[in-house]
């Protein structure tokens, strides 16, 4: 019987893990890989105490972390395999099975899985990622100081990283696909209202281009049909994220987009002993560095659910 089993390793995951080996809780840390989505980033500038760090290294930090408290006995770790079921027991404890089929019982459960990011479907998008084409703009974006950049989607993400994009880049287009922003009237008035600012409704990205580094996007106005070339060095991709939620449909609430919902206080679900945080959530951000204090925030409230 386990005090705690963890599911995911990427910052919620590795903060959860630590935080319950110093606390001794009899934890066992369930991933197929360690970092999350970290390590498809080429360099990570806004992890906090590394002013630059690459996403394969910070994806190493997190596994030498938790191998540090790795004993077998308080903190035991299963990379290479994924959770694959979860039921809730008559007593109100829980069994976890992985994809090898060992099942384990625990007292509580710690969802971390994050999310997947939707790709752009654009020629040349896969291409040159991470050369000019990203998805994190609060990650990347003041690499592009100065320069002509393109934010593809309309909902908040797309006009928050537009935002914070017109604070360093020389201008600022956004392109949504729709006939209307889906983001909140006043955050759109307000982004389109700075003069390096533009907004292109009914644009579908056809194609990404550059040589070794971004340097053109085309676009088509699906109303008129008409092709345009935009300049560009940078691209910046909004366009949603897919939780990993699917091991806990049907037991804790989600939200309509399949999103955990967890309380900001102290990051319960709906079901009693069942935690999570990060990107697998409903958290207003994501961030690395959210993720992480929202994994220790929610093992000081599992330490007191189990102890006090």
């Amino acid at each position: 019987m386990y005090d705690l089993i963890i599911i995911g390793a990427g910052p919620a995951g590795t903060a959860a893990g630590v935080y319950a080996a110093r606390k001794k809780l009899k934890t066992l840390l369930i991933t197929e890989e360690f970092g999350g989505q970290s390590i498809v980033s080429e360099t990570i500038y806004n992890w906090i105490g590394s002013p630059e760090i690459k996403g394969n290294d910070l994806a190493q930090a997190f596994k030498d972390h938790l191998e540090y408290y790795n004993d077998g006995e308080t903190l035991t770790l299963q990379p290479g395999t994924r959770a694959d079921s979860i039921t809730q027991n008559e007593d109100g404890t829980f069994s976890v099975t992985n994809t090898k089929g060992d099942s384990f019982t625990t007292k509580t459960i710690f969802i971390a899985t994050g999310s997947v990011r939707r790709k752009l479907p654009a020629i040349g998008a896969d291409e040159l990622e991470h050369k000019g084409l990203t998805y994190c703009a609060s990650c990347d974006g003041p690499l592009f100081s100065g320069m002509d950049v393109v934010v593809i989607g309309g909902g908040n993400a797309g006009f928050e990283s537009a935002a914070q994009l017109l604070a360093y880049c020389k201008s600022v287009t956004l392109l949504h696909r729709g006939d209307e922003y889906k983001a909140d009237p006043i955050t759109v008035d307000k982004v389109l209202a700075h003069p390096n600012m533009t907004g292109v409704l009914n644009a579908t990205t056809l194609e990404v281009q550059g040589e070794n580094f971004v340097e053109k996007l085309i676009y088509k106005n699906t109303k008129t049909e008409e092709q345009v070339t935009l300049d560009v060095k940078g691209v910046f991709v909004e366009i949603g994220q897919t939780p990993n939620s699917n091991i806990v449909k049907g037991i804790v609430t989600l939200n309509k987009y399949n999103q955990i919902i967890a309380d900001p206080y102290t990051q319960k679900t709906s079901v009693t002993g069942i935690w999570a945080a990060g990107d697998v959530t409903d958290v207003k951000y994501h961030q690395n560095n959210i993720s992480a204090g929202d994994a220790v925030k929610a093992l000081e409230d599992i330490y007191n659910y189990l102890h006090a």
